[in-house]
Order: C-alpha cells, then sequence, then structure tokens
C-alpha cells in the first residue's frame, strides 16, 4: 500500500469513529481532575486500551501511562502525547460543581486527539516501521505546589510535573521522538506549527514571624504579612531590570495570609514562577527575586525560607521533525489553514521532551476566550478534536512510512541539550 493509500485509510477510521472520539473528549471535560490525581481519567483512556488490544502500562508517575499499537519493541517510536490533568476555576459556568475543576486549557482536547491518532494508525500499523505509543501523561499544569511538594516528601515522586516524573523513571526510553498537541485560544487556523516557550523555575516561599494580639500589642510581634508584601514590592522594584528579549515573568500568589485575624500574621506562604526565554535568563532573574524575598524578610525582623523546585525547561522545537509536521499538515489542509506561531511567554514541560528527544506538536481552533479563564469554551467539536487527531496521525505516518526514513534522518540529526541519563542531576543542579 501506498502512502497515499495510507493516508485515506487513517482519515477515513478517525471519520468513522469521530463520534466516539468526540463522546470520550466530553466525558473527560464532565470529570476534570488536578494534577496527580486524575484516576478517573486514567481509568476512563486505560480502557480504550484494553477495548483496542494494545498492551499499555499504567501508574506510571502515579496516574500516566503508556499504550503500544504494535507492543513488539519495534524502533524507531513515535509517542503521542496527551495530558490528563485540568485546572481549578470554580467560577467558570462549566466548571465541576464539587471540585470547581475544568479543563479551561484544553487538556481534554489532547487527549481526544491522542486516542483518535491512535485510532487510525492501528489500522496500518503493519505498513508502519516502527512503533507508536499513546503517552498519556498526568500534571501538565504545574499547580498545588505545596501538595506536589508534600507527595515529593512522601517519596512518591521527585518533580512536580508529569513529564519530568516520566523522564526521571525511564518511562520515555523507549521512545525516540514525541509529538503533541494544544488547544490555541487565539487561532483562526485549523492547524498552528512552530513556536516555543518560556522554561520556569517553581518557588515556595514562607515568611515566619511572632504572633501577638494585633489590637492590645501588635508591638510585641512580627508581621510576616507586612513582610511578604515588602518581599513582593523588592520584586516589583527589580522588573524594570528584566531585558525585553529574556521574557520574563514573575506573578506570585499568597496561599496563607495568617492565622486569624485578631492576631499578627506569623505564618505567610507563597508560591510563584520565574520564567524566561532561557535557562541563564530564569537563573539570573531567580537570583534577583530571592533577593527581594529575603530583603522583605529583614525589613521588619521577620524569617523567611525559599524553596526552589525544577519547573520546566525552555521549549524549543526540532527543526527536521517540525519539517515533517509542516509538510503533512500542508498536504492535509492546505498552507493558508497552518498558523505560524511565535514565542509565548506561557510555558509547558513539552520543553523537557524537546531538550532530551525531538519534540514537536501541533495547535487546534475550535475554542474561544482566553485559557485558564471563566470564559474558555469549545465551540467547534470537529476542530477541537478530530482535525488534530487526523494531522498528528498523518504525520506519524510520513515519518515511519518507507522504512521510516524520515524519523531516522530526525533521530540522527538530533543534538540533546541534555542526554537523558543526566536528566535528573541536570534539573536538581539548576536550584542549587
Amino acid at each position: 500500500m501506498d502512502k497515499a493509500a495510507i493516508k485515506k485509510k487513517v482519515l477515513a477510521e478517525i471519520d468513522r469513529r469521530a463520534d466516539e472520539i468526540i463522546e470520550y473528549a466530553n466525558a473527560i471535560w464532565k470529570y476534570p481532575e488536578l494534577g496527580f490525581k486524575e484516576f478517573k481519567t486514567a481509568e476512563l483512556t486505560e480502557a480504550k486500551y484494553e477495548a483496542m488490544g494494545w498492551r499499555y502500562e499504567k501508574d506510571i508517575a502515579i496516574t500516566g501511562s503508556k499504550a503500544y499499537l504494535k507492543g513488539d519493541g519495534s524502533r524507531p517510536s513515535v509517542g503521542v502525547v496527551g495530558e490528563l490533568d485540568a485546572l481549578h476555576i470554580p467560577v467558570h459556568p462549566e466548571a465541576h460543581t464539587a471540585s470547581g475543576n475544568v479543563h479551561a486549557c484544553g487538556h481534554h482536547s489532547q487527549m481526544a486527539a491522542m486516542l483518535g491518532a491512535g485510532y487510525g494508525l492501528d489500522l496500518v500499523k503493519d505498513h508502519l516501521a516502527g512503533e507508536v505509543v499513546m503517552v498519556a501523561v498526568p500534571a501538565e499544569e504545574y499547580i498545588e505546589i505545596d501538595y506536589r511538594n508534600r507527595l515529593r516528601e512522601e517519596g512518591k515522586l521527585e518533580f512536580f510535573g508529569g513529564k519530568q516524573e516520566f523522564i526521571r523513571v525511564g518511562a520515555m526510553k523507549d521512545i525516540d521522538i514525541s509529538i503533541g498537541s494544544h488547544s490555541a485560544m487565539d487561532q483562526m487556523e485549523l492547524i498552528g506549527v512552530g513556536g516555543s516557550n518560556n522554561g520556569f523555575v517553581g518557588k515556595l516561599v514562607g515568611y515566619i514571624g511572632r504572633e501577638a494580639h494585633a489590637g492590645g500589642s501588635p508591638h510585641k510581634g512580627i508581621n510576616a504579612l507586612n513582610a511578604a508584601m515588602m518581599g513582593l514590592m523588592g520584586i516589583h522594584a527589580n522588573r524594570e531590570t528584566f531585558r525585553d528579549q529574556d521574557t520574563i515573568r514573575v506573578h506570585p500568589i499568597i496561599t496563607k495570609g495568617g492565622e486569624i485575624v485578631n492576631n499578627v500574621p506569623a505564618d505567610v506562604r507563597m508560591e510563584s514562577y520565574v520564567r524566561g526565554k532561557t535557562v541563564d535568563a530564569i537563573k539570573d532573574a531567580n537570583v534577583k527575586v530571592n533577593r527581594a524575598l529575603r530583603a522583605g524578610a529583614m525589613s521588619v525582623g521577620a524569617e523567611v525560607e525559599i524553596f526552589d523546585h525544577p519547573g520546566y525547561m525552555p521549549y524549543t522545537r526540532n527543526d527536521e521533525l517540525e519539517k515533517v509536521l509542516i509538510g503533512a499538515c500542508t498536504e492535509y489542509v492546505g498552507a493558508a489553514e497552518l498558523k505560524h506561531r511565535g514565542h509565548s511567554t506561557g510555558s509547558t514541560d513539552m520543553g523537557d521532551y524537546s531538550c532530551i528527544m525531538p519534540t514537536t506538536s501541533i495547535g487546534m481552533g475550535g475554542c474561544e476566550g482566553p485559557g485558564h479563564s471563566r470564559d474558555f469554551k469549545i465551540t467547534d467539536s470537529i476542530r477541537q478534536y478530530i482535525v488534530p487527531a487526523k494531522a498528528l496521525a498523518i504525520t506519524v505516518v510520513d515519518l515511519l512510512i518507507n522504512d521510516a526514513s524520515a524519523a531516522k534522518k530526525v533521530i540522527d540529526g538530533f543534538v540533546p541539550t541534555i542526554k537523558r541519563d543526566d536528566y535528573s542531576d541536570f534539573m536538581k543542579k539548576l536550584v542549587e
């Protein structure tokens, strides 16, 4: 069977199963779960693997999984990545009534695209010179840092992102190339290609003061909330020193502001990111942020504890892999329906994959409203779930057809910025 016939068969199968793919996406949307807690989403996904007869591994990084279309150890292998987790936005009109969670970043769409691509590719897997792996990853959203730190202290994980943990535990060792997808809120075209993303360091900050009666004897206390506010002002005073080309973003939240209103606050806690376009830029900005946080404590005589944790690496797409993706998508939807993206100051742990293996991803239309907001909604199920499934599938065909010559070229030309076996040590040293 030639490539055109294979692609036609793949696309027809995804169309045939479109209703099932959309139903799966809707089921995930209705029961959103936060990172490392996606047990119901994982169960639903693994049931789909079983129905297809795919060999799979589960409970990777607590809730993650991998399913193999062939399961015979074929190489090269392409991982099609989906993300399991949601966000906590209780004011969203479709937020889960009990949890307040919602897929306001479209990760349920990624899961649908991943599964749909697998459905199409399963039909032609014997014509592909390599393996295709469905990679369902938890915890892309780097949130609830304190909760994840407790999981770390309990020995259940080391890093706070799902893809980081997949690398650490060796779950990516049998995958040579990774391809993902993401909802694109500003995209009128069918498919987004190209672009890069900031990386970041994650931070837990605790200010320790001394409690005292806030009305009767405030002079006997040390106000940790004032220390935190001074620390935040110190960060703001440094913003003019952040270079435009480094795209630095610092955005703290206070997760605890004290104990009771008539006591001087003695226990104040914060979470934050320090984002930037390069590792060096992140490190430089983080030094300034930590200096400001310490100055806030010093200004009122409080103490401060700063715990820096490895965030995500800057995301850089592999040029040779991107060419294959753009070629396949251009053939599928036409050049006019491709949006070529620039740099985003947001972050993704696809950046960590991009450091150790050739990596790229697509953006899909069919949604509107800012991501991570009460206004995000899906407007077109076909554009959001079915089009990306097809785009991912035909890209994999182009990679693995003809003795996987395109995939081998991508792999042979790739130079990792972090060697896989060095990844964990590298990430830990970032925050030493």
